[in-house]
């Protein structure tokens, strides 16, 4: 685990908790990006205190999980994600976690990595807005590259309700198949 260097594209409910749970676990190296601010309305679902609210998301995570962990290494990228910086960004982890909310964003980030990128496996979070069973959250994977985690139906919107339990749940399937990955195939 320490060896391993994991992204995190997106500090939000999915992210902060994705990084939060990597941290804990003992992986050596987090690369995070986020072009935010910690806002009073992510406080409900986000891995955020009332004391960091106005903080860039970055530095706010990074504070998070050197409290957690102070033997990871997190190198923190304070920007907005595209198709032209990613590759730089992220060029040497081993998995990068799409922890971003909206639809294209996501896809940006996959097609991407995939494209351009000829290492990391991504693992890719969509279907999970709302509330409601537990259960139908899954994680699959798609090719060798490509992990997808949600119920593939749900997605946000202003009419979704987001709740942590939910959000939580469907980061700890993406924290969770990131430790696969690294174990059953980066370790070997």
């Amino acid at each position: 685990m320490k060896n391993a260097v994991v992204g995190i594209a997106g500090l939000g409910g999915l992210g902060s908790t994705v990084a939060a749970a990597l941290a804990r676990t003992g992986i050596g190296r987090l690369i995070i990006a986020d072009f935010d601010n910690v806002d009073s309305s992510n406080l409900n679902r986000q891995q955020y205190f009332i004391d960091q609210i106005g903080k860039s998301k970055v530095d706010a995570t990074m504070g998070n999980l050197r409290r957690i962990n102070p033997f990871v290494q997190v190198i923190g990228h304070c920007e907005k994600l595209t198709a032209e910086n990613v590759p730089a960004i992220f060029n040497e982890a081993d998995v990068i976690a799409e922890c971003f909310d909206k639809a294209e964003e996501k896809q940006m980030l996959v097609e991407t990595v995939l494209s351009r990128m000829s290492r990391p496996v991504i693992v890719s979070a969509n279907g999970l807005a709302g509330y409601g069973d537990s259960n139908s959250i899954q994680t699959r994977r798609v090719s060798a590259r490509l992990i997808i985690v949600g119920d593939n139906k749900r997605g946000t919107d202003s009419e979704s309700l987001l709740t942590a339990g939910r959000v939580w749940i469907a980061a700890s399937h993406q924290a969770n198949a990131i430790v696969e990955i690294i174990v059953d195939e980066l370790v070997k």
